[in-house]
């Protein structure tokens, strides 16, 4: 296994056709960050941050940001992910207060989408853009595959929604949706799946507002994300750190004055969201949406 066989492997959207392919796809990568690493960078701001460099063969390019608390090894991962597959086939009857599920859960999601963003990573520079599109289009497919998995149909798509005027239907306006969840041919559940919250989460918000203005509903919408860090360079040379993509003031403000969102869900969740008033009330982790929300939803 070598790092251009993996990117290929990335590239390519049709190997991931369910979720045995992406944690196959995981097995490898974590096989081949164990030996072939030109080095672990440590976050300098955020020490529990690393960064991957490759070597030669990758250019010696440098990773996203990784959360080693976390991301598994490739020797936990092989036990932990068929421990993933059999929580969500059983989110059911789960215990709901376990938390070694909730974690297997979190990290077993985010250990899977950081091995593809990574390997994307050893894109050469020029085509960042064209990796970045890439690892958003598998983490929506991912996230669905996983919903999917627990026994809820969800699908991506338009909506058409109807503008009724005087009781009169005039014409549809088209809504485009990463994640959409019906029950009985009615719309339950519209979610936004993205790697980060970074410059779209205003749209996330008026997308509420406005579909359910035009519908007079108030139909669920949630917000799917894996994290909100990215890499920064440091005031010294060669170093690295990270830094936050969240705007909480307009999350904040989006909230009290806009409309709330019904959910939103992180798989590597700022120490803010956790603490901060109306972030805290807001956001949660990636678990609590299988193992509770989404089935008060539907």
């Amino acid at each position: 296994m070598n790092l251009k066989h993996l990117v290929n492997k990335a590239k390519d959207k049709n190997k991931f056709v369910d979720l045995k392919a992406y944690i196959t796809f995981c097995d490898e990568y974590l096989d081949y960050i164990r030996e072939n690493l030109q080095a672990t960078i440590v976050s300098q701001n955020e020490n529990h941050y690393c960064f991957y460099q490759y070597k030669k063969e990758g250019n010696f390019q440098i990773t996203r940001p990784i959360n080693t608390n976390l991301m598994y090894d490739a020797k936990t991962f092989a036990t932990a992910s068929k421990e993933f597959l059999r929580v969500l086939r059983t989110i059911k009857t789960v215990n709901k207060k376990d938390e070694s599920l909730r974690q297997i859960l979190n990290n077993s999601t985010y250990t899977i989408q950081q091995s593809v963003g990574s390997a994307l990573d050893g894109l050469p520079a020029g085509q960042s853009n064209t990796a970045r599109k890439l690892n958003g289009d598998l983490f929506e497919h991912f996230i669905r595959l996983i919903i999917r998995e627990i026994g809820i149909t969800c699908t991506a798509g338009v909506i058409q929604v109807p503008i009724i005027v005087a009781g009169d239907e005039q014409f549809n306006m088209s809504y485009q949706h990463d994640l959409i969840i019906e029950k009985d041919s009615e719309v339950k559940v519209i979610g936004s799946i993205k790697t980060s919250s970074k410059d779209r989460i205003d749209k996330i918000f008026i997308d509420k507002f406005l579909y359910n203005k035009l519908t007079d509903k108030q139909t669920p919408h949630i917000a799917i994300f894996l994290n909100d860090v990215q890499r920064k360079n440091t005031k010294r040379l060669n170093e690295y750190g990270i830094s936050a993509t969240f705007l909480p003031g307009h999350f904040k403000g989006y909230t009290v004055k806009l409309n709330p969102l019904d959910g939103v869900y992180y798989c590597d969740i700022r120490p803010r969201m956790m603490t901060e008033n109306i972030l805290k009330d807001h956001i949660k982790t990636f678990d609590n949406l299988l193992i509770e929300d989404i089935w008060k939803f539907i």
